[in-house]
């Protein structure tokens, strides 16, 4: 979640002004400090390899007479490695308005719509850079994990790793990449093990993948008076419901080290489990792990995102909008069926203008 100060927290969730302000960036030129946005929103899903996508309304025309249409390498909305910078804005009082940034997106396309008299940009998440730029040769790292992590990614996409977790040496020879930087990355996460999320200010912070526990979670969401929450709709599936994640690797002699974590609660708990009383598992393998430690640990992370994907109980909540809001923050649910459920944030649509409506956020149990 987004930090903002007290006065800002206790109007969200309730009648409150909204502002967004949007500049464009070429690397370190600004070309504009103002772009005009008529309607925007935006989706984050932290199923897919690039989380985050934005779609924003420009007149083409405005009202000083300049025209966005993009007709120049460094024009402000060209998709020439342009960069928004989009800074969302809270009414707390007295004509103050808090100020505080959302993100830097990735101009992936602007294009003019058919009235001729708008233009639609659509941004994505800054990892989409290294999405893009595959392996023109096999890459064999060297060093520690946290800078192959930096070798990845930098200087596309800059790195934070002040909270990662303990850093190790990479067994150079046993691992050679060939084609996909992004799932390199994703693969050196996993093996780790950690997680990561873009940091509203453009750099992708790199952390440990710990459970969080109701105390951590940043909001209630209850359709119960003096809530914000207007439907919490449940759903259950068993597609990729796995209770078992073997890892395996190789230790420095050669040998195979290898080991298996359980799902030990819920109804795909094994061995006790009702969805399945067998194992059902998902095999996982990185030259990166080289004992068992690392194998088991890698495991649980796998296992943990397996079932965050699939066997959780999930839950469409449509809410009174939260700019402060982000992928992955610890949430509780309250409606007829469950009191202070702790969920995590796995997808949103978040509109950037009162007129787009209630946000819509997808809530995984952690439980």
């Amino acid at each position: 979640m987004i930090d903002v100060s007290d006065d800002a927290r206790s109007v969200l969730g309730g009648s409150f002004s909204y502002f967004i302000s949007v500049q464009s960036w070429l690397g370190d030129q600004l070309l504009s400090d103002a772009v005009p946005v008529s309607a925007g929103q935006e989706e984050t899903d932290r199923s897919l390899r690039v989380p985050e996508r934005v779609t924003l309304t420009v007149p083409r025309v405005d009202d000083e007479g300049v025209d966005w249409t993009p007709t120049a390498d460094d024009s402000p909305l060209a998709a020439n490695g342009q960069t928004l910078k989009i800074s969302l804005g809270v009414g707390i009082g007295q004509g103050r308005i808090e100020w505080f940034q959302r993100g830097e997106f990735l101009i992936q396309e602007t294009e003019e719509d058919v009235d001729g008299q708008t233009l639609t940009v659509t941004a994505v998440g800054l990892l989409a850079l290294i999405d893009e730029a595959n392996f023109i040769a096999p890459f064999q790292p060297s060093g520690t994990i946290g800078s192959t992590a930096r070798d990845l990614l930098e200087p596309a996409v800059p790195v934070n790793l002040d909270g990662a977790p303990v850093d190790r040496s990479v067994p150079v020879s046993a691992v050679n990449w060939d084609s996909d930087r992004l799932q390199a990355f994703l693969d050196l996460l996993d093996a780790w093990p950690a997680v990561s999320r873009m940091n509203e200010g453009g750099y992708l912070e790199i952390l440990p993948d710990t459970t969080p526990t109701a105390a951590d979670a940043v909001r209630s969401f209850t359709d119960r008076p003096g809530g914000t929450m207007v439907t919490a709709a449940g759903t259950s599936s068993r597609d990729g419901g796995f209770n078992t994640v073997v890892a395996t690797g190789y230790a420095a002699d050669g040998t195979e080290v290898r080991a298996v974590a359980y799902t030990t609660v819920g109804p795909w708990s094994y061995p006790a489990g009702q969805a399945n009383p067998l194992p059902v598992p998902f095999g996982y393998s990185s030259p990166l792990l080289t004992t068992q430690a690392q194998c088991l640990a890698a495991a649980s992370t796998v296992l943990a995102r397996k079932q965050r994907e699939a066997v959780k109980r999930r839950y469409t909540i449509t809410a009174v909008p939260d700019p402060t809001l982000q992928d992955g923050d610890p949430i509780l649910v309250t409606n007829d069926v469950v009191t202070d459920l702790l969920c995590t944030v796995e997808a949103m649509k978040l509109p950037y203008f009162a007129a787009g409506g209630a946000m819509e956020v997808t809530a995984v149990s952690v439980a």
